[in-house]
């Protein structure tokens, strides 16, 4: 089906990651450096290796919490000379930056690639607790102003669009509350033993049962937790990889297909563009799904980590509910551990490339009481609705 796989080119060599605060005390500038050079200096390099950069979305809507640095300020604020940059809204989501960084390696446009990805939306509800809602939703951040059809009707925030997909899966597949809760709770374990979660108080089911319905079936467990951070990594062309100090992380294989409409709601409510990104993704490669030994899945909401399970082919479709019911298959210990650093549920919106991140760290033993056993490959994936991106990475 494809004639070149260029992300075989192209390797994971450095990671980095500033502190997660609710709110933090150091400006998005100061958060974005910290995890830059984490991630430089981790890879064995210098900022004047670094020739290109790349993030997403990009400062795109003068600096707001949702994206406050863009690719232009670091460039400046490091002193780096590019050879290729880039960051915008359009495309598959959150996983963007490394998708775009890894193409300009794989063209010959750059060696080393800085990919990062800040937001500070912890800060931002201090200012304007409507800050994330749909309604200040501008064309500069979402291309256009399709928002207009759902805020008439009080669909003011997200979880009022996945709820739609939670009750539908519901009805489908008689997926139920408890089976959800999972999702919630093994983030939230996990989120215990990482010292830069924000939730790290342990919770059980009778907790997250009593927890406030936000839009039905969706609790306030079930949706992810704003803060403030910024997670870098740097990509390395394969053969300038094998010069560093960490194994390579090669990217393996990559999804980013869309084969329906953009919209939330004129497409199916159990499937959305994650199915269309597993299917590309397995395409690209001569691995299966048994062969994954973890995976960082989005959960801005809950339900789309289930969605996502089924996209990935790591349960059957409908299945999700099932695979997760008691959560020993997806706990630490488990035959599949998902969001090993708390996800976003529990751990921090870090919206995407806190997932690479925690993949990285867990490949490469890193992850201290939180590590699970050794393993070689990892599937992330980040986003919902209409767009979505995944990544298989393979630890040589």
């Amino acid at each position: 089906m494809f004639d070149r796989v260029f992300e075989k080119d192209v390797a994971i060599t450095g990671i980095g990651q500033s502190e997660v605060g609710r709110p933090s005390t150091k400006s998005a500038m100061r958060l974005t450096l910290d995890a830059a050079f984490e991630a430089i200096q981790d890879a064995g390099l210098t900022p004047a290796d670094i020739d290109g950069v790349s993030c997403w979305p990009g400062d795109n809507n003068n600096g707001n919490s949702f994206s406050p640095v863009g690719p232009n300020a670091l460039i400046s604020a490091m002193g780096l000379q590019v050879n290729w940059f880039g960051g915008g809204y359009e495309g598959p989501g959150p996983l963007a930056g490394v998708i775009n960084g890894a193409m300009a390696i794989a063209a010959g446009l750059a060696r080393h690639v800085l990919v990062f990805r800040t937001i500070t939306e912890a800060s931002g509800r201090l200012v304007d607790k409507g800050a994330s809602a749909l309604t200040n939703k501008t064309s500069g951040r979402d291309t256009s102003y399709f928002w207009q059809w759902y805020t008439p009707f009080n669909v003011l925030s997200a979880v009022n669009l996945m709820a739609m997909y939670a009750q539908r899966h519901f009805h489908e597949f008689g997926t139920r509350p408890e089976q959800l809760a999972q999702i919630a709770l093994t983030c939230r374990r996990n989120a215990v033993l990482n010292p830069k979660a924000v939730m790290r108080k342990p919770m059980g089911m009778d907790d997250y049962m009593a927890s406030r319905m936000i839009s039905t079936p969706l609790r306030m467990f079930d949706c992810d937790v704003h803060c403030d951070a910024s997670t870098a990594l740097v990509l390395s062309r394969a053969d300038a990889a094998k010069d560093g100090p960490n194994a390579p992380i090669r990217i393996e294989a990559i999804g980013a297909a869309l084969h329906q409409p953009w919209s939330w709601d004129q497409i199916s409510l159990t499937e959305g563009a994650a199915f269309d990104v597993g299917r590309m993704m397995w395409n690209r490669t001569d691995l299966k799904p048994s062969d994954v030994g973890s995976a960082q899945l989005y959960d801005g909401f809950s339900i789309l980590t289930m969605i996502w399970l089924e996209a990935m082919g790591l349960c059957a479709r409908g299945e999700s509910g099932a695979f997760v019911e008691g959560g020993a298959r997806i706990a630490r210990d488990g035959v599949l551990p998902i969001n090993t650093n708390g996800g976003q549920l529990s751990g921090g919106r870090t919206h995407g490339l806190g997932y690479v991140h925690e993949a990285c760290t867990q490949l490469w033993s890193r992850a201290g009481d939180r590590q699970i056993a050794p393993h070689q490959v990892s599937v992330c994936a980040s986003g919902g609705g209409p767009l979505g991106g995944s990544l298989l990475l393979v630890r040589d």
